[in-house]
This record gives structure tokens, C-alpha cells and sequence, in this order.
């Protein structure tokens, strides 16, 4: 919190690549987001770039569904809203993610997606809240692109390779969500059904490395599959897909 970080967002058409010069938006690299190691956070970020959105099928955004996970103890309903909201001048997807532990609600999200025109989609904050016994412990992790130094980042790259590293938020010592693509064209089974052609990610925070999770990615429905792989144990699968009517 307060952490004076300069913001790359570039707002007047052009980016600034790693050398300096500037990047036309035409230009956009495969790879807005690069995450690599010990260099500073650049992305090649242009709010003129969402004027004519194109579709993501890993991560598709069709208000009114909702997408049920159960794991454990744990439930999951993650809901694409018919709502929007502006920020830097985007109109991002509002998406709700609520958990519940034993039927309690244990946490309350509203994100903030947006597909540029490359297909990309980016993460551009969240506003979370933790519950013990029905009320609010903790409200850290909340950030919002252009706030205070927060940064946007990618969930879903649109033209991923095997190895690609990305960084799917930045507010400097509040989220630093980093994840890769681990695998492609992979087949899984979850209660709601199989599904082929899957994206698998490997995710982790900078804030804590040793937790690692792997999610699957089925095209046309998003994630079907969570699983931690290091700092903890647990799945969440996919069990429902709801559609408005």
C-alpha cells in the first residue's frame, strides 16, 4: 500500500519498449505482459487497443453464466455479470468470485477483465474481501489499474506458446500473480464433462513462490480444473456451468 511505483501505461497511442524507443500499438508484441525475472514491469499497454475486442476462447466472457467448483470443503461460483466497469476509459467485464468453506461464505471478489483487439485478455483489478464468522477480516490484494501505481496484467495470452511467462497483476507488494503456460492441447475429465484442446497454466504470486497451482483452460468455457501442485495440497473442479435463460 502507498508504494510509489511509476505506472508504464502508455495512453497516447504508443508504448515504450525495453530498449526506450517507442513502439507503435500496430505493433503489439505476442507477449504484452512479459514477466521475466529481475527486470522491471513494462507492459505494452494502449487503451486504444479495445475498440474492436476479439474473443478469447480460453477465456470467454458471455454474461449471465456462471460456473460452479467444488473441492473438498471448498465450493466456488464464478459469475460473468452483465455489468461493466470504466477504467482508463475501457469498459472491463465485471465478474464476481465467491467462496465458500462448509457452506460459509469465506471470500468475495469482483474482477475486472477486459479483451483487447488482439485477443488478449487483461486483468485490470480487483476489489476482494475476506469473511470469518459473516463479516470483512481483510480487504488486502484490492488494486485497480492506474491507482497508485497498480499495473494491469494478462490472464489469458491470445496467441500462447509452451514457456510463456506473464505477469497477471502488479500493485507492488500487494499482487504479483505471475503464471506460464505449462501445456497445450491436453485432455481432461472434471463432473461437468471432458474436454480436449485444454491449456494448462502454472500460477504463483511473487509474494510467496513456494505455492505453485496448475489451472486447465477448455476452450469455449474457461477453467475446468485447479490444482495445487507445491506449498499445499487440494482441486477444485468444474461441476456446473449455468446459462441465463
Amino acid at each position: 500500500m502507498g508504494v510509489a511505483v511509476a505506472t508504464a501505461l502508455a495512453v497516447a497511442g504508443c508504448t515504450s519498449s525495453p530498449g526506450g524507443a517507442a513502439t507503435p500499438a500496430a505493433e503489439q508484441p505476442r507477449n504484452p505482459a512479459a514477466f521475466v525475472q529481475g527486470q522491471p514491469y513494462q507492459p505494452s499497454f494502449d487503451p486504444a487497443n479495445f475498440s474492436d475486442p476479439k474473443p478469447n476462447p480460453y477465456f470467454p466472457m458471455e454474461p449471465g453464466v456462471r460456473n460452479v467448483f467444488e473441492g473438498g470443503d471448498e465450493r466456488v461460483e464464478v459469475t460473468v455479470t452483465t455489468q461493466t466497469r470504466e477504467i482508463l476509459g475501457i469498459a472491463s467485464t465485471v465478474i464476481t468470485d465467491q467462496v465458500f468453506v462448509n457452506g460459509e461464505l469465506a471470500e468475495d471478489t469482483v474482477d475486472w477483465y477486459a479483451t483487447d483487439n488482439f485477443g488478449n485478455v487483461w486483468y485490470l483489478g480487483e476489489q476482494t474481501a475476506e469473511y470469518e464468522n459473516g463479516q470483512v477480516v481483510t480487504t488486502a490484494g484490492s488494486w485497480e489499474t492506474g491507482v497508485d501505481g497498480a499495473q494491469p496484467g494478462i490472464i489469458m495470452l491470445a496467441d500462447p506458446e509452451q514457456g510463456d511467462a506473464y505477469r497477471q497483476e502488479f500493485y507492488a507488494g500487494e499482487a504479483e500473480d505471475v503464471a506460464e503456460i505449462h501445456a497445450l492441447d491436453k485432455t481432461v475429465t472434471v463432473p461437468a464433462g471432458s474436454y480436449d484442446e485444454v491449456l494448462v497454466t502454472e500460477d504463483w504470486t511473487l509474494l510467496d513462490p513456494s505455492v505453485r497451482e496448475r489451472k486447465w483452460y477448455a476452450p469455449g468455457v474457461g477453467v475446468v480444473f485447479e490444482e495445487t501442485i507445491a506449498g499445499g495440497s487440494g482441486t477444485l473442479s468444474l461441476v456446473e456451468v449455468r446459462t441465463a435463460n
